[in-house]
């Protein structure tokens, strides 16, 4: 990081010697329709950064050093991008611009990494311009991706979604790639995409593109499901003061509490001060009450699916925290702890803070220097293997930039610090230990509280406690609940605070991490030096400076820090009178902990007529596992979870001396089984120690995937656009958890057998269990379509619809060892919009739907949670005044207002209604 800005200051200060003759040039853009001026027209020089935009009334002027003749790109969102040659400054420059009805015009860089005609792309490429970003009904941008084909989006909080495509998705995915102006958008310590959290606000988002599929060949191993490009305004092109106001409501016929408001405020001020200086800063501020997640269904994976429910006294609610706890009492059976509700652990009451600020200086004609800095500042919530109360999270971000019509290098350094963050069900689990009184009335240490209620508990059900009636479970658990802290007593939210601060699942419920991420990459286009063919090299260095204080890794006497680097060549050549495109790259990825991986990447794009396309391609991709997967060193009472890199595990008899938990299972079932029939358990333990098996847990590895895909994409009588593709994608060496059981003893003896005493150590509590990441061996498949189409009716109506299917072959796989699947079968969306159905006025609805689908996660124990099929219409209509460049719209998301669950134990999410009004562009 530090040589790259060396190099931008550098470049700075060599600028200011640079002097040539100047040129001078003026003129004026209209719209070819009606011949209105046209404002923030962006006039570039090509094959140079050199430009400017047009004022308020369409004129422009551009003074630069580059000689006569040159070429000027003039384009601007919603019209066709025009080149004009300018050979003097006697010439009388008048630029009509024809509008653009469809996106045949349309550019996309995110596919190749170079700009390309997106009906060329060599692989299935979605796009939202900022004209879409403007449209859509949906509370943000963000939320408006849903509406694109082959896009997942789950919702853990309001203000906190997940995004994933074709299959495999988990919340916090850490699958798929997501940048935003070319930086990696997740944590570096916690490991998830933080997405909407922080990142762009609605004022300064110009664009996104999703590539569906492996993408890894271009842009490393995160890139294993895909790859979502985010890019911001520049200062150079959107200039003035925007601000936004936003008003809305949620939580409307709620049954756990009233309609609340929730606000989003906006503002962006950009400027070029000159021709070379241009600024930007952004501010951004969402705050409402989040969606609750209420579902207490009985998911005790210990209890018979049929005895499940409330009159089970082992019962194990999924939104319930605390309840987890259990144990099974001689003569009465599992009982487990009584649970608090999610809604009275977690903090529900969201914000997010985004703050970033910009320098853009152009040092040459061809070479631009930008430092940008980012800060956000959050409160959300988080499903992953709990429910997390993401708190005060903050997120810091500096970039460094240097880049020219042929090249880039940036580099950027990511900061987090999870400040009150805390494990909501850890939370439930040690606030029940801080309350508990034994049967003279005293309250208990923590360590000995859960056997001290189950005493209590025992003692009431058989009838040994004056008062309470024997066999009763509701009055058994009435008494061992004496002296509990009820949710909103000033004990509880006493309790509830110290217990949040004090970090590691042992002792407390907070989750510490102030991780680092440093990153630097570069990209060079050779094409005018080979000519023949296009070809673009790059690679990139990365860095993970991890640091939880022991919390979450094994850091508190030691740095652990992650090395990883990766480069890239990608070659092209059109052919057949450039209806045929050949592509080909590969790249070669390398991490201090596993061995060097080549993902190869080929394509050809047949052009028969320049609306007719037709696309091929191979794909491949892997995924290293993440610093969580390589390095978790937690120990949770019962059990410990370990990463899956050998050091991380030394000094543990996780990997040499343990026993698969499967056998542990069987094996305590069928001593028991004996000894309850009079065999004496000596023996017992002989007769049965060969159910044991000692395991084999390999280390861990990075996820390997291949894949297939077959395109179309055209256009039809120039109204009708069609988009489809099929794809067929294979997997191995999926990362996954395995639980071992570790005896004191060795687990074999001397001559190989299982040794006795082992055996003898599981049943006396002198083992431990371990949570080990590792891979599976077994291949699974999954294949899928996508079909697109709009259709452009007259007077601006625009009628899109988009389906997708995706399919899961499981093989000869065991199901256990592969990452569920979690994506629903089918899913469509249908929309009608106007941009311009009078003057000022326009409108747009989004009805989408998906189907039922099981849901697999750690939070549910691996068990499958039904998530029904749904459906919701999303809808806005804006009006725009001219005369204060503002735009009013009135929205809602979820018009019918259909509380619906998109992940098992995530919150049901409802309707929002909103008006807002936006400045745009002011002060030009």
């Amino acid at each position: 990081m530090k040589y790259i800005i060396f190099t931008l200051i550098s470049c700075l200060f060599l600028s200011f010697s640079v002097s040539a003759q100047t040129t001078g040039i003026s003129g004026t853009i209209t719209d070819s329709e009606n011949n209105q001026p046209l404002t923030g027209v962006n006039l570039l020089i090509k094959g140079s950064l050199v430009g400017t935009i047009t004022d308020n009334k369409g004129n422009f002027n551009l003074t630069t050093t580059i000689p006569l003749p040159f070429t000027l790109v003039v384009s601007t969102i919603g019209y066709i991008k025009q080149e004009v040659t300018i050979s003097s400054t006697a010439q009388v420059i008048k630029i009509n611009l024809e509008p653009q009805t469809t996106f045949i015009q349309e550019v996309v860089i995110a596919a190749s990494r170079v700009e390309e005609n997106i009906m060329r792309s060599p692989v299935s490429i979605e796009k939202m311009d900022v004209r879409a970003v403007r449209a859509t009904p949906s509370l943000t941008f963000y939320d408006g991706l849903q509406n694109m084909k082959s896009i997942d989006m789950v919702t853990s909080g309001l203000n906190y979604k997940s995004i994933n495509t074709r299959g495999f998705a988990g919340l916090g995915n850490s699958r798929f790639l997501q940048l935003v102006d070319g930086v990696d958008n997740q944590t570096p310590g916690l490991n998830f995409a933080v997405g909407n959290l922080f990142g762009l606000s609605d004022l300064d988002a110009e664009s996104v593109e999703l590539i569906p599929g492996a993408a890894s060949a271009l842009y490393g191993p995160i890139a294993f499901n895909g790859v979502l490009v985010m890019r911001s305004k520049d200062p150079f092109q959107y200039q003035g003061l925007s601000v936004m106001g936003k008003v809305g409501v949620n939580h409307v016929n709620d049954p756990y509490t009233s309609a609340a408001p929730l606000y989003d405020f906006a503002i962006r001020y950009a400027k070029a001060l000159n021709n070379r200086l241009a600024v930007k800063i952004n501010g951004s501020y969402l705050t409402g009450l989040d969606w609750f997640a209420t579902n207490y269904t009985d998911v005790d994976s210990k209890t018979p699916v049929a005895q499940r429910g409330e009159n089970n006294p082992g019962k194990n609610s999924l939104n319930l925290y605390g309840d987890e706890i259990s144990t099974t009492i001689s003569g009465i059976g599992q009982v487990s702890r009584t649970g608090y509700e999610e809604r009275f652990l977690t903090d529900y009451n969201i914000k997010s803070l985004k703050l970033n600020g910009a320098l853009h200086y152009r040092v040459s004609n061809n070479v631009e220097a930008i430092y940008q800095y980012n800060f956000g500042l959050g409160t959300t919530n988080h499903t992953s293997s709990s429910r997390f109360s993401v708190n005060n999270f903050t997120l810091q971000q500096h970039r460094a930039e240097l880049k020219g019509s042929q090249f880039f290098i940036r580099g950027y350094a990511t900061i987090e610090n999870s400040h009150d963050s805390y494990n909501a069900r850890t939370l439930g689990q040690q606030i029940n230990k801080t309350w508990v009184r034994d049967l003279d009335g005293n309250i208990v240490a923590p360590e000995n509280a859960n056997a001290t209620w189950f005493q209590r508990y025992e003692a009431a059900f058989k009838g040994n406690i004056s008062g309470v009636g024997a066999n009763n479970h509701t009055l058994a658990r009435s008494f061992a609940d004496q002296g509990r802290y009820l949710p909103g007593s000033a004990e509880f939210e006493r309790e509830k605070n110290r217990l949040s601060h004090i970090y590691g699942g042992a002792t407390g419920a907070g989750v510490f991490s102030n991780s680092k991420l440093y990153h630097v990459e570069g990209q060079y286009d050779l094409s005018r030096q080979f000519k023949v063919v296009d070809v673009q090299i790059g690679g990139n260095y990365r860095m993970f400076d991890m640091f939880t204080d022991g919390t979450l890794f094994a850091d508190k006497d030691k740095k652990i820090t992650i090395n990883e680097y990766g480069t890239f060549v990608q070659v092209s050549k059109e052919l057949l009178n450039q209806k045929l495109k050949l592509t080909a790259s590969g790249r070669y990825d390398k991490n201090q902990n596993f061995k060097g991986r080549l993902t190869p990447r080929a394509s050809a794009v047949f052009s028969p007529t320049p609306t007719h396309n037709f696309r091929a391609s191979y794909q491949t991709g892997f995924r290293n596992p993440t610093p969580v997967d390589q390095y978790m060193n937690l120990f949770a009472g019962a059990i410990t979870i370990l990463g899956g890199v050998p050091s991380n595990s030394q000094g543990t008899p996780a990997y040499t001396n343990s026993f698969t938990s499967s056998s542990v299972g069987a094996f305590a079932g069928a001593f028991r089984g004996e000894v309850a029939t009079g065999v004496n358990p000596q023996q017992a333990i002989l007769n049965n120690k060969d159910k044991l098996q000692k395991s084999d847990v390999a280390y861990i590895k990075p996820e390997q995937i291949e894949s297939y895909e077959i395109g179309y994409r055209g256009m039809i009588g120039n109204k009708l656009t069609i988009d489809a593709n099929y794809y067929y994608s294979n997997y191995r060496d999926f990362i996954l958890n395995q639980v071992v059981i570790a005896p004191q003893s060795a687990v074999l003896a001397n001559d190989g057998s299982i040794n006795p005493q082992a055996a003898a150590d599981l049943l006396g509590g002198k083992s431990h269990a371990y949570q080990l990441y590792t891979n599976a061996n077994d291949r699974v498949s999954s294949q899928g379509a996508t079909l697109g189409v709009s259709y452009y009716l007259p007077k601006g109506f625009v009628v899109t619809s988009n389906g997708t299917w995706a399919d899961f072959l499981l093989k000869d796989a065991n199901p256990n060892n592969i990452p569920a699947f979690n994506t629903p079968a089918y899913k469509t969306n249908v929309g009608v919009s106007n941009a311009s159905l009078t003057r000022n006025l326009g409108f747009s609805l989004m009805w989408r739907w998906q189907d039922a689908f099981d849901w697999v996660a750690p939070f549910n124990e691996l068990q499958p949670g039904r998530i029904q099929a749904y459906h919701l219409l999303d809808a806005q209509v804006s009006y725009k005044v001219p005369s204060i460049k503002s735009i009013v719209k009135l929205g809602a998301s979820n018009l019918t207002n259909q509380y619906i669950v998109q992940a098992y134990g995530a919150p049901a999410v409802g309707g929002i209604y909103y008006v807002s009004l936006t400045f745009d562009e002011l002060l030009r």
